[in-house]
């Protein structure tokens, strides 16, 4: 039932544009496979072979540890209304960051999300259907706004504080690509 196709078409492209979740996939040579789902208006197909999404401060940065290490990604969507669908989106990704001389113009492809940390460029190798008949149907009421509250609250001074306490390392230890803070000499 699954059908391989070289890239992103127009009736993919539109049914990626409706979807309020999806997820995305990482895994370094070693350690722990990251799964991890995304929402908020933070995804954007530039065209058939390419996809961008903005991926704001959370409690991990797994997708960038991965992508340094080994630059695979996945990214998933499912139909949870309409009709049975799971579609799949492989390709190479890197990272854009703030500090970045492509930074500004890829970030005004999104709404300015509080806590904004990076962007992942996917150059789609393959994309992949497949029939969905065992997903859910499940009814959307909306998105949730708590991530963006806490992120104004906490600052830009205190998210920089939280991203080096949370977001430099890895759960398996390895680096994310974020500038770590110079560390005191041990005396």
């Amino acid at each position: 039932m699954a059908t391989q196709l070289p890239a992103i078409s127009t009736h993919l492209q539109e049914f990626i544009e409706k979807q309020p979740v999806f997820f995305v996939g990482t895994a370094a040579p070693d350690g722990r496979v990251n799964v991890s789902p995304k929402g908020m208006d933070s995804l954007r197909v530039l065209g058939p072979g390419q996809v961008a999404w903005l991926n704001v401060t959370g409690s991990g940065n797994e997708t960038a540890a991965h992508l340094l290490q080994l630059p695979r990604m996945t990214l998933m969507f499912c139909a949870f209304d309409g009709p049975p669908l799971i579609l799949r989106v492989y390709g190479e990704a890197r990272m854009v960051q703030p500090n970045n001389a492509e930074w500004t113009a890829f970030a005004t492809l999104f709404p300015p999300l509080p806590g904004s940390r990076q962007i992942y460029l996917l150059d789609v190798d393959l994309v992949q259907t497949s029939c969905g008949m065992a997903v859910p149907l499940m009814d959307f009421r909306e998105g949730r706004e708590n991530l963006n509250e806490v992120h104004r609250k906490k600052g830009e001074a205190q998210l920089a504080e939280y991203r080096q306490l949370k977001n430099t390392r890895s759960i398996d230890g390895f680096p994310t690509g974020l500038p770590e803070a110079a560390k005191p000499p041990l005396s």
